[in-house]
């Protein structure tokens, strides 16, 4: 089985199992802090059970890196890296919020720059995004890219929760002269979202963005057509790590980029 499918049937799994969970009280729970750093609900822990359970049952031979439950390690001699957020939007999936994903990449080293397949599967309806290198990004079945042309509306994805006040004096213009920006709780989904064009460009600079959040979503993103840059516009890199922070912008264009960009420098 190719490694897109395995992650296409687990994240299947994923949305079978927490698709009614969603806004009731077995959603939440605490269980303490995850390898990420936030609190892990129960949601969480039953999204990646589900995701171990399956690799383990397929004799899949990977190193896990997941969001909550850490480093897993499957195999004395791993093809590569799982990267897991199996519930990104957790906050909106313990509301009731129908916004929040599964994001499950590989990768065949320590490095963004190696992920090869990646799926983001939206768990309030099951859609789902995948992309494998060099044979671009499907929306279900459908071929995705981004927006490429003039929009009758610029719609501006923007993380800003927990931004410094610098951060948002810095952003001020973006709010200013762009009515139409959004954010919505989930960044994987968001730049799912952007890959499928609806959204013209996605910014987050806030420094706080882990692997698990981005990894599945830099590679569609990347086979969609778009532009992945870091804070400093060069091409988005970094490795594997829990220590790993990164700030990023996504772009449909060099045009779009340049004119957000003179706002914002």
């Amino acid at each position: 089985m190719e490694v897109i499918q395995i992650l296409r049937e687990v994240s299947n799994k994923i949305y079978e199992n927490v698709k009614d969970l969603a806004g009731t009280e077995h959603a939440a729970g605490d269980f303490g802090r995850g390898a990420g750093g936030d609190i892990s609900r129960n949601i969480d822990i039953i999204a990646e059970k589900t995701v171990l359970d399956y690799l383990r049952e397929i004799n899949f031979k990977c190193i896990v890196l997941g969001e909550e439950c850490g480093r897993v390690e499957l195999s004395e001699n791993p093809k590569g890296y799982i990267i897991m957020d199996a519930i990104d939007g957790s906050a909106n999936a313990v509301r009731g919020i129908p916004f929040f994903c599964s994001a499950l990449a590989f990768a065949t080293e320590n490095k963004l720059s190696s992920i090869t397949d990646g799926v983001i599967t939206n768990l309030a309806n099951g859609e789902m995004y995948w992309a494998s290198k060099n044979k671009g990004s499907f929306f279900n079945e459908e071929r995705i890219k981004v927006h490429n042309s003039d929009p009758v509306y610029k719609i501006v994805g923007i993380n800003t929760s927990g931004a410094t006040i610098e951060l948002m004096k810095r952003l001020h213009p973006i709010f200013e002269n762009h009515n139409h920006t959004r954010h919505f709780g989930a960044n994987a989904l968001e730049m799912a979202l952007f890959a499928r064009g609806l959204f013209d460009v996605f910014i987050d600079f806030r420094n706080k963005i882990r692997i698990q959040d981005i990894a599945a979503g830099y590679l569609i993103v990347k086979e969609a057509g778009g532009l992945l840059l870091d804070a400093d516009l060069n091409p988005l890199d970094a490795d594997l790590s829990y220590e790993t922070r990164v700030s990023f912008i996504a772009a449909a264009n060099k045009k779009i980029l340049d004119e957000i960009m003179s706002q914002i420098s």
